[in-house]
């Protein structure tokens, strides 16, 4: 892409660590990265999941850093990236990973996504396919458009399973509500969501996550652009090595075979007695399979 993104600021945000966060504007949206640098090595680019759900991935970011520079952002709308333009079409998306690349003189990186960040990342693969060296989808968002919708379908089922009627109830309420532009009411929302996910494989009782900042915004701005985006293609030869991996209890279940299918030359890992945040609740098994997957290309 043409377009030149700019920086606002830079400064050393762990002196131990090295990393390096900065916020970069593009196109008048900020986006705040983290950068660890490691000379010589190649980079990996984090999408982390949501829509509108941030998070900096420290366990993945762990797992890699000692032999490949990473790149980790809150997109646009989350947290510290915000987002005057309200612009969250997929190529603003796909233009904030552009600018981001741009920024740090990376022309081909591999790129790892989670969840929703999976599905960005196979809308970015898509688009910019001679920028890859390697595709990781963990726990992808099952696709665009109509396989969209049956993805929410099988989420709403799980969520439903993991709750006492109450909750389910109070789940209902601050979805709309959620829906209707309330902050708190999503912050309470994925409070559940999160206790429901990882029900079953880690204690949930004292279970913190941090929602600073989380924005309706995103999340209900974001939806639509992925209903209305065209149902993405076949990818039976990409030009990059794909490895797909999924918990044995994974929220998606028949949903992922329109990932599966998609790729169908792909290395698919099903890593067992896990849910859908794999380095929370098999984090051996899942570290060996990034060891792999980051060893093969």
């Amino acid at each position: 892409m043409s377009h030149q993104p700019t920086t606002a600021r830079v400064f050393v945000s762990h002196p131990k660590e090295t990393a390096q966060t900065t916020h970069i504007v593009n196109r008048g949206d900020t986006l705040f990265t983290t950068f660890y640098p490691n000379p010589g090595c190649k980079t990996v680019v984090l999408l982390h999941g949501g829509p509108g759900f941030p998070s900096d991935l420290p366990e993945v970011v762990e797992c890699l850093r000692s032999r490949f520079q990473l790149i980790t952002f809150h997109q646009r709308g989350t947290r510290q990236s915000p987002c005057p333009s309200r612009d969250y079409s997929m190529n603003a998306y796909l233009s904030d990973i552009e600018a981001v690349r741009q920024h740090y003189g990376v022309e081909r990186f591999h790129l790892w996504g989670h969840s929703w960040g999976g599905l960005y990342a196979q809308i970015y693969a898509d688009r910019y396919p001679d920028a890859l060296l390697s595709l990781f989808l963990c726990c992808p968002g099952s696709g665009t458009n109509l396989e969209w919708k049956q993805t929410e379908h099988e989420v709403m089922q799980l969520n439903r399973s993991k709750c006492t009627s109450w909750e389910w109830v109070q789940m209902g309420w601050n979805n709309l509500l959620g829906m209707l532009g309330s902050d708190r009411a999503y912050e309470r929302l994925f409070t559940q969501v999160m206790k429901n996910y990882n029900h079953e494989f880690i204690q949930t009782d004292y279970l913190s996550v941090d929602f600073t900042n989380l924005k309706a915004e995103p999340i209900n701005r974001t939806r639509p652009e992925i209903l209305k985006y065209p149902l993405l293609p076949q990818q039976p030869h990409p030009p990059f090595p794909v490895t797909i991996v999924y918990g044995d209890g994974d929220i998606y279940q028949s949903s992922k075979n329109f990932v599966l299918n998609r790729y169908p030359t792909a290395t698919v890992q099903t890593i067992t007695h896990c849910g859908h945040i794999p380095w929370l609740h098999n984090p051996t098994d899942y570290k060996a399979i990034l060891q792999r997957h980051y060893t093969n290309p």
